[in-house]
């Protein structure tokens, strides 16, 4: 039974899957990335190895590959680099394919875990010369641990304060040669002091279909998979986007690929694969439909602020700013105004309602 109210007595369908149903018969780790490692992860084992293996980000991935070469022209570590955008886009495997080309090992953290300014000093003592020293979801950093990294980026020295009181004085360590590589889903989150000590600054965006099926089609091979043409676009249409999306439902389409059908990943076995994941035609999950009609059906079409849309969902505040909301925005189901999210008259539209004629002005 729906827990969903009606609409002037008329219940919200969910396009692509109520009709025609188909039947069911903060962890650190450090890397080296001059190494093959046969044992990775199969996450891991789908990203690409080289500059030339990345798709799509073309202008980001002839940059950085010509201040790669420069750099190792030079014996030089590679200038920090900024690394922005929305989850799933390829940040992590950017800051592996760096490592990789300069030939230097790769530190991972995150920003939650560094809590501390003796966890950044633990790292940044332990690099070897020329390391990459990744810190995924840097604009989560305390003020206190970021302002310890403006001196090993910028003079390649950590301040160390011994003792306490009157007593105290401050010791500089000399610190190898590294390359920062901070990642980040909200670029504008980050101050600008941490900002502008970045010499290479890069936002990712989201993936055309056609790249998104050369990625799929690629995964395919690796996995030993056998997939049509029109089954990869298929796949690649309803990845929002998203490379880890796209791979994702790759594995799953597999898996109905190889139970209920003859293993080959057809546009008509993806479809139905797909269709039995809830995933319809735009990509758009479960929650991506109750979150439209969360604000259809309880705030009226909007406006309504995140915070409440949060508290109506169960869901975390960010999940919505990070995951869901930019995707609904890009593609025109959502807008967001200074009022709050508005659902658009393609929203409505997709749960085949007709949307009210709004007298005020967002």
């Amino acid at each position: 039974m729906s827990d969903s109210p009606d609409i002037g007595a008329k219940r919200i369908r969910t396009p692509g899957v109520d009709a025609d149903p188909v039947p069911v018969d903060a962890e650190v780790r450090v890397h080296d990335a001059r190494a093959d490692f046969p044992d990775e992860d199969l996450d891991r084992s789908l990203r690409p190895p080289t500059l030339a293996d990345f798709v799509n980000q073309r202008q980001v991935t002839e940059q950085l590959g010509v201040f790669i070469e420069a750099a190792r022209g030079r014996a030089e570590p590679l200038d920090h680099v900024l690394l922005a955008g929305p989850p799933g886009l390829g940040k992590t495997s950017l800051a592996h394919i760096v490592a990789a080309e300069m030939g230097v090992p790769m530190v991972q953290t995150a920003g939650p875990a560094l809590e501390r300014k003796a966890d950044v000093a633990s790292f940044l003592t332990a690099l070897e010369p020329g390391s990459v020293f990744f810190i995924d979801e840097i604009h989560r950093l305390g003020r206190a641990v970021e302002e310890t990294l403006y001196p090993a980026m910028e003079d390649g020295e950590l301040p160390v304060v011994l003792g306490q009181g009157a007593g105290a004085r401050t010791v500089t360590l000399p610190l190898p040669p590294f390359t920062l590589i901070g990642a980040t889903t909200r670029s504008g989150l980050l101050t600008t002091p941490l900002r502008d000590r970045f010499g290479v600054s890069h936002r990712l965006e989201h993936y055309t279909a056609d790249h998104l099926a050369e990625i799929v089609a690629r995964s395919a091979r690796i996995l030993d998979v056998e997939i049509e043409a029109d089954g990869a676009h298929t796949i690649a249409s309803r990845s929002r986007g998203t490379p880890r999306v796209a791979n994702r439902l790759l594995r799953r389409v597999r898996d109905y690929a190889q139970v209920k059908a003859d293993g080959t990943i057809s546009a008509a076995v993806a479809g139905k694969a797909l269709r039995l994941l809830e995933v319809d035609e735009h990509g758009f999950d479960e929650i991506d439909r109750r979150l439209l009609r969360t604000i259809i059906e309880k705030f009226d079409g909007g406006p309504v602020g995140v915070a409440s849309l949060a508290a109506a969902m169960s869901e975390e505040r960010d999940a919505i700013e990070d995951i869901y909301e930019p995707f609904l925005i890009q593609i025109g189901f959502l807008d967001r105004t200074p009022r709050g999210r508005v659902a658009t008259a393609r929203a409505y539209e997709y749960f085949g309602l007709t949307a009210p004629r709004k007298d005020r002005l967002w």
